[in-house]
């Protein structure tokens, strides 16, 4: 199924709009206890679960209005759906926490086997999107590789030193932006390596 373009808009909803909602449920009923079978549940567990239907129905629609789901989403959603059944599941906050952690790390660690291996794997996944020259994706990639690993690490420190409110909030806004305005210097960086389609279609000639 090709590709369809829709609303950038709307994109962004799909895209965005299942950790906004986590955050906002969250805040709503952080303070409360719910009990199932006789087990009590915190308001962050309760939004957890509530989370991952609200995540698969906001890709299932993208999915069904664009034709498509990046590596990167559909690997997001796995990680977020398997270890928000180990948080309901033991009943322990922790395991949604380091769900963020074991994710960067995961993307390091990949992107790190790519570089050994001579190989750009961001390239291969975003090539499509970013005209690019492999010296370019090259470095992109060794920074990428170091700013996940950076997360991680973040994530671990916020997690285990700071109050889950605060680690909401960081996880919410704080680890997106700071990766937003990241790859967008780095573009900006890197913009020399950036392929001018209608200057390289004019090479060909």
């Amino acid at each position: 199924m090709s590709e369809r373009h829709i609303n950038p808009v709307l994109k962004q909803v799909l895209e965005l709009g299942p950790t906004v909602a986590f955050f906002v449920l969250y805040l709503r009923i952080k303070e409360d206890t719910f009990v199932v079978n006789g087990v009590e549940y915190t308001g962050f567990i309760a939004a957890t679960v509530i989370f991952v239907p609200v995540l698969l129905v906001c890709m299932g629609i993208l999915w069904a209005l664009t034709g498509k789901l990046s590596r990167i989403q559909v690997f997001t959603a796995f990680m977020v759906i398997f270890f928000g059944a180990l948080t309901a599941w033991f009943n322990d906050e922790r395991f949604f926490k380091m769900k963020t952690s074991i994710v960067n790390g995961l993307f390091a660690v990949i992107l790190g086997i790519g570089l050994l291996r001579g190989k750009s794997l961001l390239q291969w996944v975003m090539g499509e999107m970013i005209p690019m020259r492999e010296e370019g994706w090259m470095i992109l990639t060794k920074r990428l590789a170091l700013a996940f690993a950076t997360l991680a690490i973040v994530n671990e420190i916020v997690w285990r030193t700071m109050s889950t409110q605060a680690w909401v909030i960081i996880e919410t806004f704080v680890f997106p932006i700071a990766l937003f305005v990241f790859l967008w210097v780095q573009i900006v960086a890197l913009q020399r390596f950036v392929i001018d389609p209608e200057e390289d279609a004019n090479t060909d000639a």
